[in-house]
């Protein structure tokens, strides 16, 4: 078990559990280092925040995952010690948590023409105070009987490119960056093994600001981790890493600190983030 796990999904997005219960989970573990990184919200760290404070012992970094569009997919980019207060950031992030919601009615649309028709109100009961998402759309794909596994529903339907996909507002992984950037936060490319030429990315990224790779992560390859480590050394990146814990049990899902970051990687972040 790692004391370490920079990134964490809370119900403030797509996750199961508060940021208050997630911190407390974290610090009966025993973690000496969490990020919460909620997909395109930071609605959760002000109270993961105020619980962390009962934990001394271990550190909370406020961050975010950013969503953004590539021809040939998606490529999320994590923020660390992000202003999570800034107004000018916190609009960026609501603007795209209202596409979320019409890009899901959209796909709740094209399901219904493929004769899956699920509910938009028990949607929005599951997301709860979270903004509506896919993961969401799964859930009561599954409930209805229409897929067997949570997977599925991606694989089949709503991944992208499928047939009940909806795209979404085009956010570029550069315009990612400089928008946490503007957060006075660490830009991170987030599991950079399910993007198409991570290496080519890394490297038109760096001199945008991009400050580090995820290289830990719950589904790499101990070879596939080697060369991002390799990647980061040679662009003289950070390199962090986690779980990508969301709580709901499915998508090859392991606990928070399952995946063994180096205690060393989170204190050099944490070095970083605090000089600003």
């Amino acid at each position: 078990m790692s004391r370490v796990d920079l990134h964490i999904h809370s119900n403030a997005s797509d996750g199961k559990y508060s940021p208050d219960a997630i911190v407390r989970m974290a610090a009966v573990l025993g973690m000496k280092y969490i990020a919460l990184t909620d997909h395109d919200s930071v609605e959760g760290v002000p109270a993961a925040v105020k619980t962390a404070r009962e934990f001394p012992a271990m550190t909370f970094i406020p961050g975010v995952e950013i969503s953004t569009d590539v021809p040939d997919g998606e490529v999320h980019v994590l923020g660390y010690f992000i202003d999570y207060e800034k107004p000018e950031f916190r609009a960026s992030l609501k603007k795209f948590q209202d596409n979320r919601l019409g890009r899901a009615q959209g796909m709740i649309e094209k399901l219904a023409g493929l004769g899956i028709r699920i509910d938009w109100e028990r949607v929005k009961q599951l997301a709860g105070d979270a903004a509506v998402g896919r993961p969401h759309i799964a859930r009561a794909m599954l409930e209805k009987g229409y897929i067997r596994s949570f997977e599925e529903a991606f694989d089949k339907y709503i991944g992208h490119g499928g047939p009940a996909y909806v795209e979404r507002d085009k956010l570029t992984p550069e315009e990612a960056v400089t928008l946490i950037l503007s957060a006075k936060g660490l830009p991170v490319l987030a599991h950079p093994f399910t993007v198409n030429n991570p290496e080519k990315l890394v490297k038109e990224l760096k001199p945008k600001g991009l400050a580090g790779i995820e290289a830990y992560y719950k589904d790499a390859a101990m070879e596939e981790t080697n060369k991002m480590l390799k990647l980061a050394e040679e662009q003289e990146l950070i390199v962090t890493g986690g779980t990508d814990y969301h709580g709901m049990g499915e998508n090859n899902e392991v606990p928070i600190g399952a995946v063994p970051v180096p205690l060393k990687a989170a204190e050099i972040l944490a070095a970083r983030g605090r000089k600003g």
